[in-house]
């Protein structure tokens, strides 16, 4: 996978003041945006998905140019191939697991019958053993099943890239670590590339290969976890 991001965008609200100056080239599978909270992380990961339009720049993925302002390239969401994971997972609560997970590949905005499942669907259902609870509505889940749920919606469409904005926050601190955990695993047995935003240096442990470091709207370091400590080390004990 390859992946060169290079975007500005100035944010004004009524009290506050907000640049992004963000420029990185990847070809890691397993990409983190690490810093504190008001870094930017979710507004890059939002210009990547095509959520939110730089002032100027360029965004491509594989080769395909996602957003060049001077070309007058802005792709839209929907044709971008990339799937964005919600920190609250924003499923459709009136839908049971197996119409959340099939709602992508409906055509138009019609919800998926509720009796029958799509073939693709259905192997998404299986490799994230949600079978049991195909039938159940997102209130009735629990919240690691929930999340397994949303990466299934996304990754049934089969997207060029997975976006995870703070995957975990939601979770009590037991939980987070199993799902960390699955997470990983799930990502290197299907081979998925994804880009996940975190502050917390836990979740860049166990899911960043190329790590970097986001400060006040700019990266301000950048490393490979496989070739010496990552990058974020010194900022432990400050994150907040």
């Amino acid at each position: 996978m390859g992946m060169q991001v290079s975007i500005r965008k100035r944010m004004v609200s009524s009290d506050r003041q907000f640049a992004l100056d963000i420029a990185f080239d990847s070809d890691s599978r397993r990409i983190a945006l690490f810093g504190p909270s008001g870094a930017g992380k979710s507004l890059t990961l939002r210009a990547i998905a095509g959520l939110l339009m730089p002032d100027a720049g360029r965004i491509v993925l594989n080769g395909r140019t996602l957003f060049d302002a001077d070309a007058g390239i802005n792709v839209r969401p929907q044709e971008r191939r990339v799937a964005y994971l919600f920190q609250e997972y924003a499923l459709f609560p009136h839908l049971t697991v197996g119409q959340n997970i099939a709602f992508g590949l409906a055509k138009g905005w019609r919800n998926p019958r509720r009796g029958g499942t799509h073939p693709e669907a259905q192997r998404w259902i299986e490799a994230f053993g949600l079978r049991e609870i195909v039938g159940n509505y997102p209130a009735e889940i629990s919240g690691g099943q929930k999340q397994r749920v949303a990466l299934a919606r996304a990754l049934v469409a089969q997207p060029d890239i997975v976006l995870l904005d703070e995957p975990f926050s939601a979770l009590d601190p037991a939980l987070r670590i199993r799902m960390r955990e699955e997470l990983r695993a799930l990502q290197a047995s299907l081979d998925v590339p994804m880009l996940v935003i975190s502050h917390d240096p836990a979740d860049v442990e166990a899911l960043g290969e190329h790590v970097l470091e986001i400060r006040e709207g700019r990266i301000y370091g950048s490393g490979n976890t496989r070739q010496h400590p990552p990058v974020y080390a010194p900022l432990r004990a400050g994150v907040v």
